[in-house]
């Protein structure tokens, strides 16, 4: 048994990567027509999945160091290899990932009754690709993974949306493919010069970071990448893609992609780019900070002026997103760590939000806030879950929604990094009213708002099913909002290692490196390596 338990604890992440795709295949020789064992196997195979999640639990994250380990070279003449870990910052985001993704394949089964099995394999392999992004150390590995996140995606809310499904797939492929060239262009770069100088390719991120390179260059490459990831978060003025596809996918595919996938983006500027280009991060954060302030102001004001519930949401998430990237551009242990608490928690309310509204539109395919009214006192139960997942996206204490966006805020106030630290936590806090504003909003009209309409006579109240999807999520809804050390105690080690990597790079190496740091701005394109002590 120990040694069982051994060999789990060095292979758990390929467990991970492995089962969801094993399961894809094994389900390409099961009967179409099986609709009942179809689901019943995707269902089995994310919960094994889930379970095996929880064992990176168990790792040492006091230390701040990557946990669970494993690499394997792939390709030797190019530095491609299979290296993967994880640590407090990751640790949540994979847990999130297998959490929320059999919650929204199970919240989507009664609405999804064409090509069921398509369906559940484009979830395992999308659950795959999502996990691998969380956990590459190698840049070539990240990159191979976001890409295959787009394809699974793509069918999802082009198969199995609503009416206007093509042109909002098209527009989700197109818009993350452009970012996603430029920063394969980056990333090609960065092994091209770390080889220049070492005499060997590698894409490991742990080796890239000891490469210094000139300001000019960091400005570029770190461009390359700020582009992909805004796209994909997505970060003003990069968002216009997200009212249409979140209006057009189905309710599984919507709770995947806002709960999991835009944080591919938040996680990809604190995993890769702005510890590759600290110097180019430290000039572009304040301008970063702006628009981040800009969408949560203006993703607030969309949202107010919303009639459609899925668009009223979607707008909501660019807002609460926008404090994400607020945080982890203060550079400061709470903005950071508030920043990856506060990508958790969103995937969570959002992701119950979805689920909600999903849950409406099976009753009466409607969407807009003046078709319903009143659901308080014919769905009573559902008015509940309602209330107190909109508290918690408006950030009430004692909810998850309340300890990220403090702690963010505080950071911000805090920050040597930001110009005028002041003014930036005080037009960010008018987010937190505003989001009360939307919200209380749309709780008024839809469960306190005249109940004039004869549909709602027949209406059901959330069943079974319904009840097995929203419990967990309100469940920590709670969880976070008490407990949140939880979470902190295994975030913060990493954060501060993190932070500490990053002012090491940037202020506190040795003389030489620290000039050619600061001054790198007048000088001609070049590289050094970073003292590795």
């Amino acid at each position: 048994m120990d040694a069982l338990v051994s060999y789990f604890d060095v292979t758990v992440l390929s467990w991970l990567l492995g089962v969801p795709l094993l399961g894809a295949f094994s389900m390409l020789f099961m009967p179409r027509q099986a609709v009942r064992a179809l689901r019943g196997f995707a269902a089995l195979v994310m919960l094994l999945e889930f379970v095996a999640s929880l064992h990176l639990l168990r790792g040492n994250y006091g230390t701040g160091a990557y946990q669970y380990l494993e690499s394997r070279t792939l390709v030797p003449s190019y530095g491609i290899s299979y290296t993967v870990g994880v640590d407090g910052i990751s640790l949540f985001l994979v847990l999130l990932t297998t959490f929320v993704t059999p919650l929204a394949l199970y919240a989507s089964w009664t609405s999804v009754r064409t090509k069921v099995k398509e369906y559940a394999i484009c979830f395992l392999v999308l659950e795959a690709a999502m996990v691998g992004a969380f956990v590459a150390l190698d840049l070539f590995l990240f990159y191979v993974c976001w890409e295959v996140v787009l394809v699974p995606a793509y069918l999802i809310i082009g198969i199995w949306g609503g009416r206007e499904r093509i042109q909002a797939s098209v527009k989700f492929f197109l818009y993350t493919m452009v970012g996603s060239l430029l920063m394969f262009v980056a990333i090609v770069y960065v092994a091209t010069a770390y080889h220049d100088l070492a005499g060997v390719y590698t894409f490991d991120i742990r080796k890239l970071t000891t490469l210094v390179l000139d300001g000019r260059t960091q400005l570029i490459l770190f461009l390359g990448f700020a582009l992909a990831f805004a796209i994909k978060i997505p970060l003003v003025p990069f968002h216009t893609w997200v009212p249409q596809v979140y209006g057009q996918a189905p309710t599984g595919g919507t709770v995947v992609l806002t709960a999991v996938v835009l944080k591919m983006g938040t996680y990809g500027f604190l995993r890769f780019a702005m510890p590759l280009f600290p110097l180019a991060s430290h000039r572009a954060g304040p301008t970063l900070a702006v628009l981040a302030v800009v969408g949560i102001i203006y993703g607030a004001y969309c949202a107010w002026a919303q009639s459609d519930v899925k668009r009223l949401i979607a707008y909501s998430s660019i807002s609460h997103l926008g404090f994400v990237i607020l945080g982890m551009f203060s550079i400061t242990r709470q903005g950071v760590g508030g920043a990856v608490l506060q990508m958790v928690s969103h995937g969570i309310s959002t992701g119950a939000l979805f689920v909600l509204v999903g849950a409406l539109y099976e009753r009466r395919k409607a969407e807009q806030l003046e078709d319903w009214g009143g659901l308080a006192k014919v769905m009573p139960l559902y008015a509940l879950v309602f209330m107190i997942v909109a508290l918690s996206s408006i950030g009430l204490p004692g909810t998850n929604g309340f300890v990220g966006e403090f702690m963010i805020l505080n950071g911000t106030y805090l920050s040597r990094y930001l110009p005028t630290p002041f003014f930036f936590t005080l037009f960010a806090a008018t987010g937190v009213v505003l989001a009360a504003t939307y919200m209380l909003h749309a709780v008024r009209a839809m469960l306190f708002g005249p109940a004039d309409k004869t549909e709602h006579a027949g209406l059901a109240d959330v069943g079974p099913r319904e009840l097995t999807v929203l419990a967990p999520l309100v469940t920590m809804v709670f969880v976070l909002g008490f407990a949140p050390s939880l979470f902190l105690d295994r975030m913060n080690p990493s954060v501060e290692a993190f932070l500490r990597t990053y002012d090491a790079k940037l202020y506190d190496s040795s003389a030489q490196d620290r000039a050619h740091l600061m001054k790198s701005l007048d000088r001609g394109p070049g590289y050094a390596l970073a003292d590795e002590e």
